[in-house]
């Protein structure tokens, strides 16, 4: 009797429960990736993102052809390509991770739909998240969450499952199963627009958990809001896909100096899936019923485009967008800053950053990004008033970079700036500009906005609704 194991965002062969159920129940698995279309090609499409991807899928193929298996490959709808490939290999059930987001959920609707009821089993497992049901959490009074501080409460007491090694060996794949190919990413027809990502795939992810539990972690409550420190673990990419699992690295924290602070980031993981899991509507709705449709946003093309290009006048704003640009990745402190500048200071809808962040981000994860933005643009489940969520880019970069080492890895044009204009190279007399080689208006854009007077209208903004 043989089953399929559906992979989705869960490429990795250590503690992978749909993987280790597939072979305690079935004398034959066959691994299988669907490449939709709807998803390459959707909403949140991305070049960055997808070659992470693949990269991740040839990582997992050449585990799985290492323990006597492999990796079917197909391109196409899964509730056709599954269908097709179960009935090749006669399977009897799919086994396959369990996920939150609208799109994930109604794709395995389809697939259920598709077999039909004499078709094979869908077996739906734990293994996206630090906890197994992180859309079981309930509030005394029955339902979901919507304030993180009572959800982490819940969350720390919930059960963790054991962790489950890799397989030494798998069975080989039926001559019916048809491997395929892992495409180039041209041959999907999308691009690579940063230049400098990180390598996709479980031996990638767990090299850097490695990396982070040997340093980052001892330091990482006090590290993690330097940008210009690896003070961060960078798993947010392999967590994302699965390459390593949220449950291992939670376990692999061990007696660290703090582990707390981080144990917390991964919570903040499960509870934006929590929230989506409850309220799909927020993938294109603002959580707060009260500001849908009601928010005047800008639409103010040029100062957006600024703004996704890191001319915005402001250092650190800049700093953070041309990282994003460069590495598809943008520290966590830096996001903030960038998203209540787009928000806040600008006025311009929390989806168009959304959507740029999507574009770019190796690590963009529809629940957590869209949790984060909406916290930003104060819309989100943050209870927490609208002027604490306007945040100052020059007091930011003097709290969280004062010596300007990440702004000036990420803007040269600013390199020779003296430090104590930097934050606001503006301010420099038409001498030092000289001397600097940086003249404001030529060299360096002068601030597309002055924060002062941006943060009186979005608190007008916000006060009209």
């Amino acid at each position: 009797m043989s089953a399929l194991v559906w992979f989705r965002r869960d490429l990795r062969v250590n503690d992978h429960p749909a993987l280790s159920a597939a072979l305690q129940a079935h004398d034959d698995i066959v691994p299988v990736f669907c490449l939709d279309d709807r998803l390459l090609h959707g909403r949140h499409a991305s070049g960055p993102r997808t070659q992470f991807l693949l990269q991740s899928l040839a990582d997992l193929a050449a585990s799985l052809r290492a323990r006597g298996s492999g990796l079917v490959v197909c391109h196409g709808p899964p509730e056709r390509e599954l269908v097709a490939l179960a009935r090749a290999v006669e399977a009897r059930a799919v086994h396959f991770s369990a996920d939150v987001s609208p799109f994930a959920r109604s794709r395995g609707e389809r697939v259920r739909a598709a077999f039909g009821a004499g078709g094979p089993e869908l077996v739906a497992h734990p293994g996206l998240n630090a906890i197994d049901d992180v859309g079981g959490l309930k509030t005394q009074a029955g339902g979901p969450y919507t304030v993180f501080s009572p959800f982490h409460r819940a969350w720390e007491k919930a059960p963790r499952r054991d962790l489950l090694r890799a397989p030494d060996e798998l069975p080989a794949l039926p001559r019916s199963a048809k491997v395929g190919v892992v495409p180039a990413l041209a041959e999907l027809g999308l691009t690579q627009e940063v230049d400098e990502p990180p390598p996709g795939g479980e031996s990638a992810g767990r090299a850097c958990l490695g990396r982070f539990l040997a340093a980052a972690v001892d330091d990482y409550g006090a590290g993690r809001d330097v940008p210009a420190r690896h003070g961060t673990s960078g798993l947010s990419p392999y967590l994302h896909l699965g390459c390593v699992s949220a449950g291992e690295v939670e376990s692999s924290l061990g007696p660290a100096a703090d582990p707390q602070a981080f144990r917390r980031q991964l919570c903040w993981r499960d509870f934006y899936h929590h929230v989506l899991f409850h309220f799909p509507g927020n993938a294109t709705s603002e959580f707060q019923q009260r500001y849908r449709g009601k928010i005047s946003w800008s639409r103010a093309h040029g100062l957006f485009a600024a703004w996704c290009d890191g001319l915005t006048g402001y250092p650190l704003v800049d700093a953070g967008m041309r990282q994003l640009r460069r590495e598809g990745w943008m520290h966590n402190r830096v996001r903030m800053v960038v998203g209540s500048f787009l928000t806040k200071d600008l006025g311009i809808d929390w989806r168009w950053g959304e959507r740029h962040f999507m574009r770019l981000l190796v690590d963009g994860d529809q629940a957590s990004n869209n949790g984060n933005w909406q916290w930003i643009a104060s819309v989100g489940t943050d209870p927490q008033p609208v002027y604490r969520r306007i945040l100052s880019p020059t007091r930011q970069m003097a709290t969280h970079d004062p010596d300007g080492a990440y702004v000036r890895r990420y803007v040269p044009e600013l390199k020779r700036v003296p430090d104590a204009h930097l934050s606001e190279p503006w301010t420099m007399s038409a001498e030092t500009q000289r001397e600097a080689g940086c003249v404001i208006g030529v060299d360096y854009p002068a601030p597309i906005v002055n924060h002062a007077q941006a943060r009186q209208q979005a608190l007008e903004r916000y006060r009209v609704v």
